[in-house]
């Protein structure tokens, strides 16, 4: 396993959460009905931070591959 790559890879999911999970999370709002713009900015909120979580996951696995592979540290 990569100890640096792990941690490194923890630390882009740390600031995912801080930058934008806020803005995915489901809020109680009022009964009115959302406007074209306010569903189209959360649909790229939520496609920026799937993308982004994708390469953090892909991190994650690199660094424990690192140790299956034999090639540990």
């Amino acid at each position: 396993m990569d100890p640096n790559r792990l941690k490194e890879a923890y630390q882009q999911l740390e600031s995912l959460e801080d930058r934008l999970a806020y803005k995915i999370r489901p809020r109680t709002e009022s009964m009115i009905t959302p406007t074209v713009e306010h569903v189209d900015a959360k649909l790229r909120d939520l496609a920026a931070f799937t993308l982004e979580l994708k390469d953090i996951v892909r991190e994650f696995m690199l660094a424990f591959a690192k140790a299956k592979s034999g090639q540990g540290g």
